[in-house]
This record gives C-alpha cells, structure tokens and sequence, in this order.
C-alpha cells in the first residue's frame, strides 16, 4: 500500500466537518490525522466533543480521536481542509497558510480574493498558478484557496 498524505480538517465537530469526515472515510489519497474545532471541544475525544448529524453512527477512525484547538501547531498535518464558519475562517485559516500549512476552505470568506484561487480541478486546474504570486505578496510558505464545487 503506498503512503497517504496525513490531512486535518478545521471545524470537524460542525455539520461540515462532519460531511469532511464522510468524504474522507477509506479516501485512497488521504489519511485523517487531526481534527480541529472551537476551545469548548478541544481536548475532548471526538466522539464526546460532536453530535453526529450525519446518519449512522460517529466513525471508527475518529471516534477517539482527541480534538485539538483550533490553532497551528498541536501536531496539525501540512494539509487542512476548513469546515470552519465564516465568523471565524479569516483569521484561523490565515494563521495556519501563515505557519506553512496548505489551507483549503469551504468558507466564503476567500473567494473573491484575487490571489486565492477558486478551484474546480475539471475546469480551471490553471488557477492554481496564482499560489507562488500569493505566498511572495503575503510572506508566508503555506497557502490558502478556496474550494469549487465540483459535480
């Protein structure tokens, strides 16, 4: 079996996160390492942080995974994805593409940035060109963009 790549997701105990959780059950690229959330959760293993909304019940994989704050460090992966709410992604996603992360956002917050691209891999894979021009004007090694909805 080859490697995965160990990802994170920011806002994991929302109803987003949760849907995150789903997609990335048996993903054969990915492998859910971190979960974040709000200072309430924090600490807490997921399965007494969340209320699973979704059906069934919470994942195995996941269940005893202790939640982290919400903040860089704590042993968060190189790739988040943000379930977060845009009452909050700014900052949070901006301190995590700041501390070198690769941040990719559900938030609406981002996408009309002009040097976040909105991606749609199956149509404007191109837009990822605009990272190096992000990471220069903003000073920092990770990057942030945003995600298209793909059918």
């Amino acid at each position: 079996m080859e490697t995965r790549i160990e990802v994170g997701i920011l806002g994991a105990t929302g109803m987003v996160g949760q849907h995150f959780i789903k997609f990335l059950q048996g993903h054969p690229w990915f492998e859910l390492t971190w979960l974040g959330a709000s200072d309430r959760s924090a600490g807490k293993k997921y399965r007494d942080a969340a209320r699973w909304h979704l059906d069934g019940s919470t994942p195995a994989n996941v269940a005893d995974q202790i939640v982290r704050d919400s903040k860089p460090g704590n042993g968060a992966p190189k790739l988040m994805f943000s379930a977060m709410d845009a009452g909050v992604a700014t900052e949070i996603e901006q301190a995590f593409a700041q501390a070198g992360h690769v941040v990719v956002s559900n938030s609406k917050n981002h996408r009309m940035e002009l040097d976040v691209p909105l991606l749609v891999p199956e149509i404007n894979a191109d837009h990822l060109r605009l990272i190096p021009g992000q990471q220069k004007r903003r000073g920092w090694q990770g990057l942030r963009h945003a995600r298209g909805v793909s059918s």
